[in-house]
């Protein structure tokens, strides 16, 4: 079983998140980063589009303030979580550097649309159901978190409510990505979109660093982010090794297959000393030793035993008991 060791950085790849509003710049600033960390590395974008929100960004547009020439990415239109799943796995890192998906939120619902077992009676999916739907989507966040390449998902946002203690009511108390409960944990970066409108009628774009593990972008808030202000700084973190993540489905078969051996041995032991103390038992001639051995099942030896054999031993003391004159 491994061990402690010194902790080492092994983060060869940037994993962000951004969700926010609609017209909260999340595709354009998502295209910004990853075509500077695509001219670093001198390889391609993979481009997921779920909405085809990238439409209008891989053309020239003179009149785009921002950029106006076309970004250059390979695109994937599509909302089917199993077709995401086998582009993505079939990338080749020699040839890409980035893969966006934009909008996580519609991939985690093709995840739950997939779901065509039985519903309860108020039309939800049972509780028992949820491991199935999420496993897909599961595997699709670990293959991204372990991949060599950079990864920029995007996701729609939601309201998180709170029932008053006072009232009784419902009440908004924050926002979230709308995706599966923990997406927004699992990115280095977080970032909450938001179009500002200024008092001359213009708008800008502000991203709040809601979450930084690198501590640099942490708690700040840049006006239409770029690749020089968001990421750039971030570089010098990145080593050229990434770091491999199991995913839940092979952590749990490791750990039953751990633990289904402890089990076995437990059992074995077990029954070593119910056989032990049974012949014991059957040996008494009289109750004054049956009582000495009764000594002997102590609360600490019961430990050691499976409760069936604890109550398999009771039952064959009291029997012998009685059979003593007891």
């Amino acid at each position: 079983m491994a061990g402690f060791r010194k902790a080492k950085a092994e983060q060869a790849a940037l994993k962000l998140g951004e969700y926010g509003l609609a017209g909260s710049g999340k595709t354009f600033t998502a295209l910004l980063i990853a075509e500077g960390l695509a001219r670093l590395s001198g390889k391609r974008i993979a481009y997921v589009d779920t909405e085809r929100g990238t439409d209008f960004y891989c053309k020239d547009v003179p009149d785009r303030i921002a950029h106006p020439s076309a970004f250059d990415f390979d695109a994937l239109y599509t909302r089917s979580i199993t077709e995401i799943i086998e582009a993505v796995k079939s990338l080749n890192p020699d040839e890409y550097g980035v893969v966006i998906i934009d909008s996580i939120t519609h991939v985690w619902e093709a995840a739950r649309a997939a779901y065509a077992g039985k519903e309860t009676r108020a039309g939800t999916i049972p509780f028992h159901a949820w491991g199935k739907i999420k496993k897909p989507y599961k595997d699709l966040i670990t293959i991204l978190l372990n991949s060599p390449m950079h990864v920029i998902f995007c996701g729609r946002q939601g309201n998180v409510f709170e029932e008053d203690e006072d009232s009784g009511e419902m009440k908004k108390v924050g926002v979230k990505m709308k995706a599966e409960g923990e997406t927004a944990y699992e990115p280095h970066i977080l970032l909450n979109m938001e179009a500002v409108r200024k008092k001359d009628g213009s708008s800008t774009i502000r991203a709040f660093a809601e979450k930084d593990r690198t501590g640099i972008l942490s708690g700040k808030v840049f006006e239409n982010p770029t690749f020089e202000t968001l990421i750039r700084p971030i570089l010098p973190l990145l080593g050229g090794t990434q770091a491999q993540m199991e995913s839940a489905e092979e952590i749990g078969k490791k750990d039953a297959e751990v633990l289904t051996e402890a089990d076995q041995k437990a059992g074995v032991e077990s029954a070593r000393i119910f056989a032990q103390m049974t012949a014991k038992i059957a040996l008494c001639e009289n109750i004054d030793a049956l009582k000495i051995i009764g000594k002997e099942i102590s609360p600490a030896l019961k430990k050691q035993l499976l409760p069936e054999h604890v109550a398999d031993l009771r039952e064959t003391y009291l029997t012998r008991e009685k059979s003593l004159g007891g």
